[in-house]
């Protein structure tokens, strides 16, 4: 397994022109407001302040970049669909997320994190569907999974599958995880090891 041992900020961007040279590998964390983002990239790197997690949705405004192992680039981007903020203030959100996967070249693989208790939601399904038309690769996560029972955690991702493949022929890769038990930890790392290793 591909071990973080070092995990440094490296600074937040308020758009893509701003970011770190894109000199080395990098990957992506996105997800709806509120599904566990910031938690799950302090799980990964074991660092509990690394990413700022907090009670109210909607904290990360920002491009914030981190460097792992000197090696790759951890990217939080911000949440989309959070309702308690303006349209326009939406639509930029939506403006940020849209240009860095456009432009940044060395994006390897964006982690689309889902939130294992709910049904398939609309926003997230168009977004999966935004990055497949636009040739971006990305898994989906599953998040949370410790709130929930094994078969209802069977069910929920059954519905999932079933309704992405309405529009795919194939499904992207998929994870499990939980911030709280670390499950999930050392699949996603591997996943980013064996992607890194063809590059």
């Amino acid at each position: 397994m591909s071990e973080v041992k070092k995990a440094e900020f490296v600074q937040s961007a308020p758009d893509v022109t701003k970011a770190p040279k894109p000199n080395i590998p990098e990957f992506a964390f996105i997800g709806r407001s509120n599904v566990g983002k910031s938690s799950l990239i302090n799980m990964l790197c074991q660092r509990k302040g690394l990413a700022k997690t907090s009670g109210s949705p909607g904290k990360t405004r920002l491009i914030n970049h981190f460097i792992i192992n000197d090696l790759w680039y951890l990217v939080d981007l911000p949440g989309y669909g959070y309702a308690k903020v303006s349209k326009k203030d939406r639509a930029n959100f939506m403006r940020l997320i849209y240009d860095y996967f456009e432009q940044r070249e060395n994006m390897v693989n964006a982690f689309v994190l889902l939130d294992s208790r709910h049904a398939p939601q609309q926003k997230d399904l168009e977004f999966m569907e935004w990055l497949g038309t636009n040739g971006i690769p990305f898994s989906m996560v599953f998040t949370k999974i410790d709130k929930l029972s094994s078969t209802e955690l069977r069910k929920n991702l059954e519905a999932y599958k079933k309704e992405m493949l309405k529009a795919w022929e194939s499904l992207p890769p998929i994870f499990t995880s939980s911030s709280s038990s670390r499950l999930g930890r050392t699949e996603l790392l591997d996943y980013i090891d064996h992607c890194l290793k063809t590059v």
